[in-house]
């Protein structure tokens, strides 16, 4: 994350820390020096001693960003634990809401099944309701996540830049595998500890209210829930090696595969994969199809649903027959998970109006 919050300084951060929390003429001559010599925190812990004058030090060898000369206005300089610890936290909660804004409007528009709306078992208002429970919790869960970063970022994770810091040149490419499969295996069992009755209710069920989920659903979580399927991805770079930009990468990887699994449109009919129709599996039975990435776990852990064949064509996959078939189940699995069923679906009227809409 230093790179990215390098980027976040030099084009926003230093101006509006400069302008919010300036620092005393006499201070800037001093701290000035002191404190922009590195871009990060991890790199004075290499041991870089700041040269008199101006002197810059990159967080990766990639790129140069030159900073401007708000760097040295503010009395929180580019290393303070405070700042940074802000700064983070904005980057985790405002990057995370434009990921999710555009990903998922994107995949609403472009591809998700607009048929959707006239299963029995959509909500009303659902896509409201998802947007409304995704931006209550993506603040809590940007504050939960921030000291992972800002550990990252003060130099206690095992990132690396240069791909010849790697610990075998191999490992350059073995570590996006090593990285799904890792986090896949912790994510199941995290997943599946969720729907342990006595937790479920509590944090889980929020993101079960969707039972025919939209892209919009797709971090429409309880902000605990939300929180700890992702920690695997942030332990991982504390127990492993990874490269930075990899770890950029696929930490943008996975905000796409959350949507890609919740939209709907069952394309990847795979053993293996763990797509959209798996998932939907999960969201309409409950008890199946706990894994993030892939089928393994799932099928060594004997939880493994294959979704129906009719799924994978347009002509069944919304036809009356199997929407029945579907809901037939599901409200028997959720008198034993949940008891009532306290959601309120599309009425007749609305339902209608719907189909008429997706004609």
């Amino acid at each position: 994350m230093d790179i990215v919050l390098e980027v976040f300084d030099t084009y926003m951060a230093d101006y509006c820390y400069a302008k919010a929390i300036p620092a005393s003429g006499a201070s800037i001559l001093t701290q000035g020096v002191k404190h922009v010599a590195s871009s990060t925190f991890s790199s004075l812990r290499e041991g870089a001693t700041p040269a008199p004058g101006y002197a810059y030090r990159s967080s990766t060898s990639f790129f140069s960003l030159e900073p401007s000369q708000y760097v040295y206005q503010s009395a929180w300089p580019r290393d303070s634990i405070y700042r940074q610890a802000l700064s983070l936290y904005l980057i985790t909660w405002l990057f995370g809401v434009v990921v999710y804004f555009i990903c998922a409007t994107a995949s609403y528009y472009f591809i998700f099944d607009h048929a959707t709306f006239t299963h029995p078992k959509y909500l009303k208002n659902q896509v409201r309701l998802e947007i409304e429970q995704t931006m209550a919790s993506m603040p809590i869960m940007s504050i939960l996540t921030t000291p992972f970063f800002l550990a990252e970022v003060r130099g206690y994770a095992k990132l690396y830049d240069s791909p010849s810091s790697a610990p075998f040149a191999q490992y350059n490419y073995l570590q996006f595998p090593l990285f799904i499969l890792f986090t896949d295996f912790c994510i199941y069992w995290i997943h599946r500890t969720l729907h342990h009755p006595m937790i479920y209710k509590r944090l889980h069920k929020p993101h079960h209210k969707w039972i025919m989920p939209t892209p919009f659903a797709s971090h429409a979580f309880h902000p605990v829930d939300g929180f700890s399927q992702s920690l695997p991805y942030h332990i991982y770079p504390f127990l492993f090696p990874l490269q930075k930009v990899a770890y950029i990468a696929l930490f943008i990887f996975i905000n796409f595969w959350t949507i890609f699994i919740h939209d709907g449109e069952y394309v990847a009919n795979s053993p293996v994969i763990n797509g959209a129709a798996c998932h939907s599996m999960h969201h309409l039975y409950f008890n199946y199809n706990y894994g993030q990435f892939t089928t393994l776990w799932d099928r060594l852990g004997g939880s493994y649903r294959k979704p129906n064949d009719e799924l994978f064509q347009r002509e069944t996959k919304m036809g009356k027959e199997e929407w029945e078939r579907q809901t037939r189940e599901m409200e028997k699995i959720v008198k034993q998970v949940e008891g009532d069923d306290e959601r309120t679906y599309v009425d007749k009227d609305e339902m209608t109006r719907l189909q008429k809409k997706t004609l």
